[in-house]
């Protein structure tokens, strides 16, 4: 593996602030001296080691992303070192790419109750690996690099469990919590401040052809197991309950549930990614 510390990277964008809960602009200085700082206090020899391996070394942020995303998708047909000097040059091409993984990182913290620092989702979550993996098969994939792009997508599965196809939009402040099972077609679009729980499809019908999986404005929260099926809309702030079947789009800031999902509940104002809340108003069961 090449020195990766002393690369550096031109600045990029600060993220943009949202509305509930507020968060502030993503300055990567300062989030990468956060990282840094969450190293400190641990008393594992073997953890000492690899924090500083994956943080301490690098000289910022986006080295180190490179290096991680180098070491997790390297393998004998294309080594971590080609893969790092790969993803650098991504960076240095699209620097948004870079200010996305931090706005990522920072939505773990703010969403994820199990998350107490910057450090533990950057090296271990495998949610925020596969996203970040994604926004660089991406970009090799609008950049005509397409073979290259699914040798990253493949990799990317076999690893985390996580099947995004290159081809899918992802914004930022996306969260994939645990992230085993999650799968993302083709044609999928996920707008910025987007939360996804474990099991979750984005998939067609397997009738059409062309712009085929689901659109999922801001601020949705899509519950553990549910299938999105179909070119249909989420609106804003729509809440998916845990297990459910959606086959027809779903109204802002609603609540759908069931097999086939149905909206129950009234509306809600709160945009439910931010809130996590998965539980769902009293329902009325008819068998």
């Amino acid at each position: 593996m090449p020195d990766t510390s002393t690369i550096s990277l031109p600045g990029s964008r600060a993220g943009r602030p949202v509305a509930e809960p507020t968060l502030s602009a993503v300055d990567q200085h300062r989030l990468w001296e956060e990282l840094a700082h969450g190293c400190e206090g641990c008393g594992d020899p073997l953890v000492r080691g690899l924090l500083a391996t994956g943080i301490r070394k690098h000289a910022t942020f986006a080295n180190a992303l490179a290096a991680l995303i180098g070491r997790k998708l390297g393998d004998r047909s294309v080594a971590d070192n080609a893969l790092f000097e790969l993803v650098i040059e991504v960076f240095l091409a699209d620097p948004e790419i870079v200010a996305a993984a931090a706005a990522d990182l920072v939505a773990i913290r703010e969403r994820d109750p199990a998350t107490a620092d910057y450090a533990t989702p950057f090296l271990f979550f495998k949610g925020y690996h596969a996203v970040q993996s994604h926004r660089v098969a991406h970009w090799l994939w609008q950049a005509g690099r397409r073979h290259l792009a699914l040798h990253l997508q493949s990799r990317a599965s076999e690893l985390f469990a996580v099947d995004i196809h290159p081809a899918a939009r992802l914004g930022r402040r996306i969260l994939l919590d645990h992230g085993t099972g999650i799968v993302i077609g083709e044609t999928s679009v996920l707008e910025d401040d987007v939360s996804l729980l474990q099991g979750v499809t984005l998939g067609g019908t397997g009738k059409n052809v062309g712009d085929r999986h689901p659109k999922v404005r801001r601020g949705v929260l899509i519950g553990a197991g549910a299938k999105i099926l179909g070119n249909i809309e989420l609106g804003e702030g729509a809440k998916v309950g845990a297990g459910s079947i959606v086959l027809e789009s779903v109204p802002p800031f609603t609540t759908v549930v069931g097999n086939p999902a149905r909206p129950v509940g009234t509306r809600h104002s709160a945009l439910p990614a931010f809130t996590m809340d998965q539980m769902l108003p009293p329902i009325d069961y008819m068998i």
